[in-house]
């Protein structure tokens, strides 16, 4: 189990994380930071996840809104599981 934070969330009321660490392989414990308030709590990731691409902290169903730095991000436009890998295969912008 580390103790080197491997996913960060930058806002209490985000509802993805940022992976800070490089090969991220799935059914890794990770030790996520909260760094707004510097608590912590573990998620289990069920992807390999690249450094710098997002994990849901929640179940998100097709059109549910992504939030990070507490900032709405986009929209899902498929579902995906706590745990799962957030990109562009699974998250687009509202703006067009």
């Amino acid at each position: 189990m580390s103790e080197t934070p491997q996913l960060l969330v930058h806002h209490d009321g985000d509802n993805v994380g940022v992976v800070v660490v490089e090969d991220l392989k799935a059914g890794t414990d990770m030790l996520c930071v909260v760094t707004e308030n510097n608590t912590d709590f573990r998620l289990a990731c069920h992807h390999d996840v690249p450094i710098g691409h997002k994990v849901a902290l929640q179940d998100f169903a097709e059109g549910d809104t992504i939030i990070k730095y507490g900032q709405d991000i986009g929209r899902v436009v498929a579902p995906a599981k706590k745990g799962e890998h957030i990109h562009t295969h699974n998250l687009k912008t509202k703006r067009w």
